[in-house]
């Protein structure tokens, strides 16, 4: 009886906090961007758990999970009636191509992801400054990757609007994520790894890899690469950060 009354409850909050965020939307385009999505995301997201945990712990914490799912789905099935939208659809297209329980089950899969994108984006937001201020690594403008502008490509409706707005968000907190750790390890460690895939698959997202002091070198070489790239500098950034344009890096 309790998980009922939970499950109501939630729904009933949850709808409640979506029809606020979109009637504050109609009127301000700030709630798109950091520093205001992040409070819509928590009244989204880990806000309604920990007052669920709060009210009456897990029985009241998996009632707000269904809850928060219900209120989202029912959001889904209205938002395609009020829009009309009878066109192609992401949805319908990848049901066609796997099947509709495959390829709705590895969306709800995805779901356990959440918490641990909202881990990392706390540690943007309380760790890192700590390091702009301590060993002057750059500061970012964070609504300049931390937001989101899918809801105007036309004919994303209901499900879709829904799901690539998550991977909007997401997509935005793994790139600024990824930013900072750039400036962590050319910093802090700048030594490649020994031979492997490794290197190469991570050149990618660390494009500093190859000028990082090889595996065979010594403590006396990391000690001159990190004078020569940090001596003087304004910022403490990866080699490649826009603030060194013009800089000569030449290859390893």
């Amino acid at each position: 009886m309790r998980l009922l009354v939970s499950i109501v409850l939630f729904t009933v909050i949850e709808a409640g906090i979506i029809a606020a965020i979109i009637a504050i939307g109609r009127r301000t385009n700030r709630i798109t961007a950091a520093p205001w999505l992040d409070v819509a995301v928590s009244f989204l997201t880990w806000i309604p758990w920990v007052f669920a945990f709060w009210l009456a712990g897990f029985t009241a914490l998996i009632g707000c999970f269904l809850g928060q799912f219900a209120a989202m789905q029912a959001f889904c099935f209205w938002h395609r009636k009020v829009t009309g939208y009878n066109g192609p659809t992401i949805e319908r297209t990848l049901n066609r191509l796997t099947s509709r329980f495959d390829n709705n089950f590895a969306l709800i899969a995805t779901l356990p992801a959440l918490p641990a994108f909202l881990l990392i984006r706390f540690s943007q937001l309380t760790t890192y400054p700590i390091l702009v201020r301590t060993i002057r690594l750059p500061a970012y403008k964070h609504a300049e990757w931390v937001n989101v502008s899918r809801q105007k490509f036309g004919g994303l409706v209901g499900h879709d609007l829904v799901w690539c707005l998550y991977c909007d968000w997401m997509t935005g907190i793994y790139a600024l994520g990824g930013e900072m750790l750039r400036n962590l390890e050319s910093f802090w460690c700048p030594i490649r790894f020994y031979p492997g895939r490794k290197c190469e698959n991570c050149k990618l997202d660390f494009p500093d890899i190859p000028q990082w002091v090889p595996p065979e070198g010594t403590m006396a070489d990391v000690e001159a690469k990190l004078v020569e790239k940090y001596q003087g500098r304004r910022w403490n950034s990866w080699w490649g950060h826009p603030d060194r344009a013009g800089e000569r890096n030449p290859p390893a």
